[in-house]
Formats: C-alpha cells, structure tokens, sequence
C-alpha cells in the first residue's frame, strides 16, 4: 500500500505561483504512474497532469499547458507540480493520485479517475482575482 499527502497548497493572487508537493510513504515502484487531479466545489474531479515514475513520459490537461509542469523526484519517492499564471478558475483541492496499473512498464497516462488506486487527502488551491 502506498500513502500520500500532498503538501504546498495556500492563497495566491492571480498570476501568481505555487509549488506543490505529493511524499509517498515509501518507494514508488518503477511502473506506477502518478497523477495530479484537482475538483472545485459542485464540480467534478478533473485530471490535470501525470507522469511516468520511469521515463520521460508526461501528460497535461489542456487548460493547463503552457502553465503547469509535473515532475518527479525519484530518490525523495516525491512529485511536484509546478504552477505558474494562476488563473481564478484553478481554484480548487488538488489531489496527488497513483496508477497501480500492472507489471508493465508501458501502461498509458491515463485522465481518468477511476483509473488510480491511491490518493493523498487533497490540499486546498485559492487564486483571488
């Protein structure tokens, strides 16, 4: 079983930035892939971005390309996600999830929820007009 807890998430004022941080409880094996997702109230969960914990292989939501950047820390069993140009409407709980997946060290970046096993208790993101 493996543990998250995002870390990293405040009050920030339109284009602005933010750096957070998902610490896994222990090693994260090579063939999970690790996502972020986020939900604003009386909306759905939406995928934002995911990567491969081996490989260079990264995937990003539309709305945020060009602003967010994922990245992994292999030793520090850790994920980051890079916000930057914060905009009111990424205002939301951001969750940093794990795709299980199988043995295989080719398993797409998949967007959908449903799809990851764990998930971190979420950290809150607020960017003010």
């Amino acid at each position: 079983q493996v543990q998250l807890g995002e870390s990293g998430g405040g009050l920030v004022q339109a284009g602005g930035s933010l750096r957070l941080s998902c610490a896994a409880s222990g090693r994260i094996p090579s063939t999970y892939v690790m996502g972020w997702f986020r939900q604003a109230p009386g909306k759905e969960r939406e995928f934002v971005a995911g990567i491969r914990w081996s490989g260079s292989a990264s995937l990003y939501a539309d709305s945020v390309k060009g602003r967010f950047t994922i990245s992994r820390d292999n030793a520090k069993n850790t994920i980051y996600l890079q916000m930057n140009g914060l905009k009111p409407e990424d205002t939301a709980v951001y969750y940093c999830a794990a795709d299980t997946g199988s043995s295989s060290y080719t398993r797409p970046i998949y967007r959908a929820d449903w799809e990851y096993d764990y998930w971190g208790q979420g950290t809150q993101v607020t960017v003010s007009s």
